[in-house]
């Protein structure tokens, strides 16, 4: 069964997730720990006088940018005190870790390190959403038709809504990951090269997700 970060990594490139599907230490960078750490201390962080060094945004910016996610949405307060944390969830057609899940009715948050786009969450990271939330749906027995994404680092805070248009993106990444045997055709996306840690073996400058899915 394939991992929510399959399909994310799918869904940016296949040939990228046959690479490292291929390689013995698929874990995440040694700072990941540290700045996903933050999205469970929002409330001690709105008043402590100094921030930690993780913070990638000045301390007004951040504190603003928290104050806006508790304004935005009704369930702020949920998602600094979650329910549950750490919670692995077994859908369907996907596996994989929820870092949050918030009350009744149920929603999944997960936690990404890197950087936000200006507006929305990075395509990637939607399918990641996706699965989540219709693994959370499939192991609860209960409509789940929103997540929330996470940008500690930033203080920052987005919604994913099941949309029709989401769901078919997620089915089309499921469907990639399944298919997946052999490497897939390079992409010819020049706007994705970048310095990927498979570009000797793929032969083509693909960005990597390793940071951004973390």
């Amino acid at each position: 069964m394939p991992t929510f970060r399959d399909l994310a990594i799918a869904a940016y490139c296949p040939r990228q997730l046959y690479y490292e599907r291929r390689e013995d230490d698929r874990s995440p960078p040694p700072d990941v720990a540290a700045k996903r750490k933050l999205a469970f201390q929002y409330p001690e962080l709105l008043e402590v006088d100094e921030l930690p060094t993780e913070i990638a945004v000045t301390p007004t910016q951040f504190r603003t940018n928290l104050h806006c996610a508790r304004a935005r949405f009704d369930r702020f307060d949920e998602l600094a005190d979650p329910a549950d944390e750490m919670v692995l969830l077994t859908g369907k057609d996907a596996r994989g870790i929820a870092h949050k899940v918030i009350g009744d009715p149920p929603v999944p948050s997960l936690v990404f390190t890197g950087s936000p786009p200006p507006n929305g969450v990075w395509h990637p990271q939607t399918v990641h959403a996706v699965a989540a939330a219709k693994a959370l749906s499939w192991e609860r027995e209960t409509p789940v038709e929103r997540a929330f994404v996470e940008y500690p680092t930033h203080g920052i805070v987005r919604e994913v809504c099941l949309t029709t248009r989401k769901k078919a993106t997620y089915r089309r990444a499921l469907r990639t990951v399944r298919a997946l045997d052999g490497p897939p055709p390079r992409l010819k996306n020049r706007e994705k090269c970048g310095a990927c840690d498979f570009r000797t073996k793929c032969g083509v400058k693909t960005r990597s997700l390793r940071s951004l899915l973390s």
